[in-house]
């Protein structure tokens, strides 16, 4: 079978402090080490990297943004939902992509949600769905030592699979890991990955970039 071919794409306003090869590169290297075929890109390239050629070569996308979602052209964004709703690319949204217009087009929603706060922490992810090809590795529940919290209500269809939901120190409860099956296409939304913290390296994000790669490029 030929290797997953992913492409990793972040806007790029991260801090390097915090993501010294963008939040891209620190997914690509989780993706790396299981093999996949792993290009980056990011919002200032040509085309913002999602080129017709580019996109044609992606068996899925991740996908991190945050207060550039709105100068995504309109022309890459119908681009980027063609691939994903006639085609089948694997679409994973990380954090505050919530915002990001593939996203948004896709579901038909705007992805608000009820609150944020920068300062939250711990994160303790319960796997509600353990046997989801996603979830594999990962037992009950892990916990993020640092992150920022979302809190519910979020506004998204309802999900075709519930995979994880977080909760947090004042008892805020959001759900963490959906997915839709839309067109041809998966898309899954990762709800860690704040750019001040360092919740990416953390070796269960790692093992959900890896499953999802699999899932996305609908290898599992």
């Amino acid at each position: 079978m030929s290797p997953i071919r992913a492409l990793c794409w972040s806007e790029r306003t991260e801090p390097l402090s915090v993501y010294p090869d963008g939040i891209d590169g620190a997914v690509a290297d989780a993706l790396k080490e299981i093999g996949v075929e792993v290009k980056t890109a990011k919002m200032d390239d040509p085309e913002h990297g999602l080129s017709e050629e580019v996109l044609a070569e992606t068996d899925v996308l991740f996908w991190w943004s945050h207060i550039r979602n709105g100068d995504l052209s309109e022309d890459v964004n119908a681009r980027v939902v063609k691939h994903v709703l006639a085609r089948g690319m694997g679409f994973v949204p990380i954090h505050s992509a919530l915002f990001a217009k593939p996203f948004q087009t896709i579901l038909g929603c705007t992805g608000n949600i009820g609150g944020w706060d920068h300062n939250q922490a711990p994160e303790n992810v319960y796997v509600i769905d353990q046997n989801h090809p996603i979830a594999e590795g990962l037992g009950a529940k892990f916990v993020l030592p640092e992150t920022e919290m979302y809190v519910e209500p979020f506004d998204v269809p309802p999900p075709d699979e519930l995979i994880f939901i977080s909760s947090f120190s004042r008892g805020e409860v959001f759900r963490s890991g959906m997915t839709w099956y839309r067109g041809r296409g998966r898309i899954f939304y990762f709800r860690p990955g704040h750019e001040t913290y360092k919740v990416l390296f953390e070796e269960p994000c790692r093992k959900v970039f890896q499953n999802a790669a699999r899932w996305g490029a609908s290898r599992a």
